[in-house]
C-alpha cells in the first residue's frame, strides 16, 4: 500500500543471527582465559574501574577484593549470567580479538543475504542482544560474511531492560520512533518471543537446531523463511503480532 511504513526488523544474535555453539565453544572460553590478566592490566582504567564496581556491587563484595571480582565473573561466565558488567567487560576482552583476527564471528549465510536484501529495500534493521553494544557492533564488523555494520541502524543490550520483560520492548519501540506493531523481532528463544508480542509486536521464531516436540507455535530454520509483510497468514493464531514463514 502507498505510503505504508515498512516493517522495521528487530534481530537477536545468538542461535539467530550467529551460531550459539561459536558463542559459547569459542567466545566465553576465550574471555574466561583472559579475564583475570584483563582485569589486573586494566582495573585502575575509569571504563573498566566502573564495571568491576558494578559487579561488586551486584556480587556484594568489596570492588577493591579483584581475586573475589575475578572470582565472580569467572562463576557468572560458567552460568552464563546475563549480567551487564560482565557482559561489558567480555566486549572488551573480545575487542582484541577481533581485532587482532583472532576472533572472526559466526553469522549465517542465509542470514546475512538477507539481511543485505532487507536493507536494500529500505527495512531499518535493529540488534537486540544480551551482549554489550560495543561487542554487537565488533561480532558484525568482524564476521565470516564480511563487514555488515553498514546494514544496521543501531544496537540494543540488556542496559534497556532484560530480554524476557515486555517494558523492554516498548522502550525500544519508542527509541526507535514506530509503533511497536510495526517491528518483526525475530529470536530463538520463545520466552523472548512472548515477551516481545505483549509489547505488540509481530515475531519470527528461529529453530535452527530443530523444533521442539511440544511446539505449538509456527516457527522458521533460517531467515530464508521469513516473510516480513505476512502479517495475516492462515496458519498465524497471531494474525495481527506475528510475520513468520512455514510452520516448522
Amino acid at each position: 500500500m502507498a505510503g505504508e511504513r515498512l516493517p522495521v526488523v528487530l534481530t537477536d544474535i545468538e542461535g539467530t543471527t550467529g551460531s550459539i555453539r561459536f558463542v559459547h565453544d569459542v567466545l566465553f572460553p576465550y574471555a574466561r582465559a583472559r579475564m583475570p590478566a584483563f582485569l589486573a592490566a586494566h582495573c585502575d582504567e575509569p571504563a573498566v574501574r566502573a564495571e568491576i564496581e558494578a559487579v561488586a556491587r551486584d556480587a556484594g563484595i568489596p570492588p577493591d577484593d579483584l581475586p573475589a571480582v575475578t572470582a565472580t565473573l569467572i562463576r557468572w561466565i560458567d552460568e552464563d549470567r546475563k549480567a551487564t558488567p560482565l557482559k561489558a567487560l567480555q566486549g572488551m576482552i573480545w575487542k582484541d580479538g577481533f581485532e587482532s583476527g583472532e576472533l572472526v564471528a559466526h553469522v549465517y549465510p542465509d542470514a546475512a543475504a538477507r539481511l543485505r536484501e532487507w536493507h536494500a529495500a529500505g527495512h531499518p534493521i535493529y540488534v537486540y542482544s544480551s551482549g554489550s553494544i560495543a561487542a554487537q557492533k565488533l561480532y558484525f564488523a568482524h564476521s565470516a560474511e564480511g563487514d555488515l555494520t553498514s546494514l544496521l541502524s543501531g544496537h540494543f543490550d540488556t542496559t534497556t531492560g532484560a530480554k524476557r520483560q515486555p517494558a523492554s520492548y516498548r522502550v525500544i519501540a519508542r527509541k526507535i520512533g514506530v509503533d511497536p506493531t510495526d517491528i518483526v523481532f525475530l529470536s530463538d528463544v520463545e520466552a523472548e518471543l512472548e515477551a516481545a508480542e505483549q509489547a505488540g509486536m509481530r515475531t519470527v521464531w528461529l529453530t535452527r537446531d530443530g523444533r521442539p516436540e511440544t511446539a505449538t507455535r509456527p516457527s522458521v530454520t533460517s531467515f530464508t523463511e521469513i516473510s516480513l509483510d505476512d502479517r495475516h497468514g492462515p496458519d498465524d493464531p497471531q494474525p495481527a503480532q506475528s510475520a513468520r514463514g512455514q510452520p516448522g
